[in-house]
């Protein structure tokens, strides 16, 4: 199973994201992602974020909250345990990233914007500000077939 983290820094009713074009091979090409990626040899979360979010953006966050564990699973990809996090400050200039563009995209357009499905789902729920959560998401190709909230399904097609 591939590890990863994910931030979604904020500003001004914005998130930091990353339009994924310029990756060779790229499972999320021409996707809106948040900035992140898979966690190095004995990495916490915490600090795979960190690193990840200077590595593509130039960024330092000065903070980081921990607000919940993706799960995703997909007859075509590897299976993926992606620990998301959520920044309201920093310090740094951004830099090109080798990776995509990236843009301060309103919060209220960003579900209109070519993202994952289930990327849907827990943006609204980082949106809500719940408290931490556990969610689960299992693709077919690239159709979401089942969403499983906390050990509750929300989704399931079939």
């Amino acid at each position: 199973m591939i590890l990863s983290s994910i931030i979604y820094i904020e500003k001004n009713e914005k998130y930091l994201m990353l339009h994924r074009t310029r990756k060779e091979n790229d499972a999320n090409k021409d996707k809106w992602i948040g900035v992140g990626g898979k966690f190095e040899e004995g990495e916490t979360p915490e600090e795979c974020a960190r690193r990840e979010t200077y590595e593509e953006t130039g960024l330092t966050l000065r903070n980081l909250f921990y607000r919940g564990v993706v799960t995703f699973t997909s007859d075509e990809y590897p299976s993926e345990q992606m620990h998301l996090f959520k920044s309201t400050a920093f310090s740094g200039k951004i830099k090109d990233c080798d990776e995509g563009e990236l843009d301060w995209i309103e919060k209220e357009k960003l579900l209109s914007l070519p993202i994952w499905e289930g990327d849907k789902i827990f943006l609204r729920l980082l949106d809500k500000d719940i408290p931490f959560f556990s969610l689960k998401l299992r693709y077919k190709g690239n159709a979401l077939v089942q969403a499983v909230l906390n050990e509750v399904e929300i989704l399931a097609r079939e």
